[in-house]
C-alpha cells in the first residue's frame, strides 16, 4: 500500500513537471501548440528501405519520441511514426546550443519533427543526423514503461490510442484490417458489384434472428430500431433492377459480449440476381482465397497454432449429413416431432416446447458439429424452421437452399437462394410472429413494405452475409473480436459513473423533469421539494370559463426565435387546415427539436400578440412549480392519438 502511494506521488510529480515545462515554453514564445503544419518528406521504413538512394541526403520525418539517451554534447533518440521507428543522432554542434538545451528538456512521448542527413552508425543502424529538431506537440501524460508496455487488456481497449503507440503488433492488426476491407471492395468491383448504403435507423429491424436496440426519434415522435441486418433493403434494390449490390456497414444486436460478439459490428451483405446459393459458395471461396493472398501473401493461414488451407477446395456437406457424421443421428430417419424430441432427450440436447423438428436438428448441429468444422466448410440445406427468408428445396420442402460457411469452428458467413415468393414469404413472417408471441425476442415481424417489393417482383437471387470482424480475427490471428475493433463496447468504469452516464442519456436537454400523458411512470420521482401556487379562492362562473377555447394541437415545426434566449416559435396543426403560429418562452426548459411531433394543449381564441415582431396567435399550456427556489416548467403534452383540433371540455 505504501509502495503504491509512493508510485502515485512520483507520477503526480512527473505530470506536474511536464506542465511546468509547457508553461516555460509558452512563456518563451515556444508554444508547440501554435504550430499548425510540418512538412514531412519521408517515413521511417521508407528511409530504411531506400538507404542506398537516400544516404547523405536530407530528409524530414515526424513522430513520437519513444526513447532518448543524452551523452553530453551528443544524444540519440528514437522516433516512431506510422511505419515504425528510426534512430536520430542529435549533436549540439549540428543543431545549435540553444536548440540542444531545448532538446535535452524533451520528454518521451513528445511529438517532434527532425530534419537531417541519412547515415549509418558504426553498428550499422540506419539513422538521421539531425540538423533541426522541432517540438510539435508536448505530451502531458506519461507513457507506460517501455519494457512492459501496455499489457492490461481492459486498459488497452479503453485507451486504444496508447495501445497503438506501445504495441506495434496492434497497429499492424488494424493496418491489415483496412487492407482486408479495401481488398474485398476491389474484388467485388471486378465482379460487377455496386457498393450502396442503406438506413441504419429502421422502423422494422428484420433480416436476422436478433434482438434490436430501440430508440425514439423526437422529430417524428416515433420509435425506431437500429438495424440488425442489411438484407431487406438490399433486396429492395434487387427488385429495383440493381442486379449486383453489396454493403459493408455497422449493424447492432442487443446481445451479450464475448470473444466473438460485440453489440455493434461490421457486416457485409451482397446480393446477385439470377444465381443461387451454389453461386454464393463459389463467390465466397474465391473471395476468401483472394483476400488471404493479397493481404497475407499466402492462402495458408494459422490461427492459434492451427493451420487452415484456403487454397484447397472447400468441403461441402448438408446439415443432416454433418449431424449424422459427428453425432451419429440420421434426421432423414426421423419423421415426427415426437421422434425428434425423444432423440434429443436421449442425447441430452435441451429444447423448448416451441421447438419443431427442424429446430431440434439445428440444436444437434450446434451441440455436436460446429466445433469440428476447422477447415473451410460449407454446411448446406438448413431446415425451414430456422430459415424464414430462404427458398425451399423443390425436391424436399422441409429444407432450404441455404448454407453457412465455417472455419475454425466459427460461422463466418450465411447465404441463401433468396425467397422471392411473396405468398410463401408472408406465411414465413406469420410463423415468425407466432414465435414472437411465444416469447422469442429474436423473431422477425412482418415488413409490409418489403412484402410490397416482393409483390412487385424479385428475380431469382443469391445472397450472403459475411462477418467482417471474424474474418479479420482469423487473418490477423487475433484471440478476441475486441482485438480487431478499434473502439470496442465497454462498460463505464465504476458504478457511479455508469449510473451518471445512464441518467445523462435519459434526461432531457435541460435538466428539468418532463411528463407526457403517454409516459410509463414506473420511474419514481421525488416531489418532496416541490412547491405549487395556492389554489384560487375566487370562483369563476362556468359561462366565463367556457369562453376559452382549449384545443389539442400538433407541433409541425419548432425553432428558436432569433435574438431571443427564451422564445420558441411553434408551427401548429389546430385541425382547421391552416397553420397556427404560437410563441412560448420555454427555451430554457426545452430544445426545439425534441418538441416536434408532440401533441400539446393551446388556447386558440386569444387575440394575436406581437412578440419579437411575430404575431403569436394563442397560448400553449404549461404546468409550473417551484423546486429548491427555482421555477420548474413542464409543457403539457398529451397522447398522440388525440386528433388535432379536438376540443377540451
Amino acid at each position: 500500500m505504501a509502495e503504491q502511494k509512493k508510485q502515485e506521488q512520483d507520477l503526480n510529480q512527473l505530470l506536474k513537471v511536464r506542465r511546468e515545462k509547457l508553461a516555460d515554453l509558452q512563456a518563451n514564445e515556444k508554444d508547440p501548440f501554435k504550430i499548425v503544419k510540418f512538412d514531412v518528406t519521408h517515413h521511417s521504413q521508407e528511409v530504411k528501405d531506400s538507404f542506398e538512394e537516400l544516404e547523405g541526403k536530407t530528409v524530414v520525418i515526424a513522430g513520437r519520441m519513444m526513447s532518448k539517451r543524452v551523452m553530453g554534447k551528443a544524444s540519440f533518440c528514437h522516433v516512431q511514426d506510422l511505419q515504425g521507428t528510426i534512430q536520430s543522432y542529435v549533436a549540439r554542434d549540428s543543431i545549435g546550443e540553444e536548440s540542444y538545451k531545448d532538446f535535452k528538456k524533451l520528454d518521451v512521448g513528445d511529438i517532434i519533427g527532425i530534419k537531417g542527413e541519412v547515415f549509418k552508425t558504426k553498428t550499422g543502424e540506419t539513422s538521421i543526423h539531425a540538423s533541426e529538431v522541432t517540438l510539435l506537440s508536448k505530451s502531458l501524460q506519461v507513457l507506460p514503461e517501455k519494457f512492459h508496455g501496455l499489457t492490461n487488456t481492459d486498459l488497452r481497449y479503453r485507451q486504444r490510442y496508447v495501445d497503438l503507440i506501445m504495441n506495434p503488433e496492434v497497429k499492424d492488426t488494424f493496418i491489415k484490417r483496412s487492407k482486408i476491407l479495401s481488398t474485398i471492395r476491389r474484388y467485388l468491383d471486378t465482379q460487377g458489384f455496386m457498393e450502396v448504403e442503406t438506413p441504419i435507423l429502421v422502423a422494422n429491424a428484420g433480416g436476422a434472428a436478433a434482438r434490436p436496440f430501440e430508440t425514439h426519434f423526437n422529430a417524428l415522435d416515433e420509435d425506431f430500431k437500429l438495424r440488425i441486418s442489411l438484407e431487406l433493403y438490399l433486396k429492395r434494390l434487387i427488385v429495383g433492377g440493381l442486379e449486383r449490390v453489396y454493403e459493408i456497414g455497422r449493424v447492432f444486436r442487443n446481445e451479450g459480449l464475448d470473444t466473438r460478439h460485440n453489440p455493434e459490428f461490421t457486416l457485409m451483405e451482397l446480393y446477385q440476381a439470377y444465381t443461387d446459393y451454389h453461386g454464393m459458395m463459389d463467390l465466397t471461396e474465391n473471395l476468401y482465397r483472394y483476400v488471404a493472398q493479397e493481404v497475407l501473401g499466402t492462402t495458408k493461414i494459422v490461427y492459434n497454432g492451427v493451420e487452415m488451407d484456403l487454397g484447397k477446395p472447400f468441403e461441402r456437406i448438408t446439415m443432416v449429413d454433418a449431424v449424422k457424421k459427428y453425432a451419429g443421428v440420421d434426421f432423414d430417419e426421423i419423421h415426427t416431432l415426437e421422434e425428434a424430441r425423444a432423440i434429443a432427450r436421449e442425447h441430452h440436447v435441451e429444447f423448448e416446447e416451441r421447438h419443431k423438428k427442424g429446430d431440434i436438428l439445428s440444436l444437434f448441429f450446434e451441440e455436436f458439429v460446429e466445433e469440428h468444422l476447422i477447415q473451410p466448410t460449407f454446411v448446406m440445406d438448413h431446415p425451414i424452421e430456422i430459415s424464414p427468408l430462404t427458398k425451399k428445396k423443390p425436391e424436399n420442402p422441409e429444407y432450404t437452399e441455404r448454407f453457412e460457411f465455417f472455419m475454425n469452428g466459427w460461422e463466418m458467413a450465411n447465404a441463401y437462394s433468396e425467397l422471392n415468393d411473396p405468398i410463401d414469404q408472408r406465411e414465413r413472417f406469420k410463423a415468425q410472429e407466432e414465435l414472437l408471441a411465444q416469447g422469442d425476442e429474436e423473431a422477425n415481424t412482418t415488413d409490409e413494405d418489403f412484402m410490397n417489393a416482393l409483390e412487385v417482383g424479385m428475380p431469382p437471387t443469391g445472397g450472403i452475409g459475411f462477418g467482417i470482424d471474424r474474418m479479420c480475427m482469423l487473418l490477423t490471428d487475433s484471440a478476441a473480436i475486441r482485438d480487431v475493433l478499434l473502439f470496442p463496447t465497454m462498460k463505464s468504469q465504476g458504478a457511479a459513473k455508469n449510473e451518471a452516464n445512464n441518467a445523462g442519456q435519459k434526461a432531457p436537454a435541460k435538466s428539468v423533469a418532463t411528463f407526457t400523458a403517454t409516459s410509463d411512470m414506473a420511474e419514481k420521482i421525488d416531489f418532496s421539494n416541490v412547491k405549487i401556487e395556492p389554489l384560487f379562492e375566487e370562483d369563476v362562473d362556468f359561462e366565463t370559463f367556457s369562453k376559452s377555447d382549449f384545443r389539442a394541437v400538433k407541433v409541425k415545426d419548432c425553432v428558436a426565435v432569433p435574438k431571443s434566449k427564451k422564445l420558441l416559435q411553434f408551427t401548429l396543426d389546430d385541425g382547421t387546415g391552416t397553420d397556427r403560429t404560437i410563441l412560448s418562452g420555454i427555451h430554457e426548459y426545452y430544445e426545439p427539436e425534441e418538441l416536434i411531433g408532440k401533441t400539446c394543449i393551446a388556447i386558440v381564441n386569444l387575440p394575436p400578440r406581437a412578440m419579437m415582431g411575430i404575431d403569436s396567435c394563442g397560448m400553449l399550456i404549461s404546468a409550473v412549480h417551484e423546486e429548491d427556489g427555482k421555477e420548474g416548467l413542464n409543457l403539457l403534452m398529451v397522447d398522440n392519438r388525440i386528433p388535432a383540433g379536438a376540443k377540451l371540455y
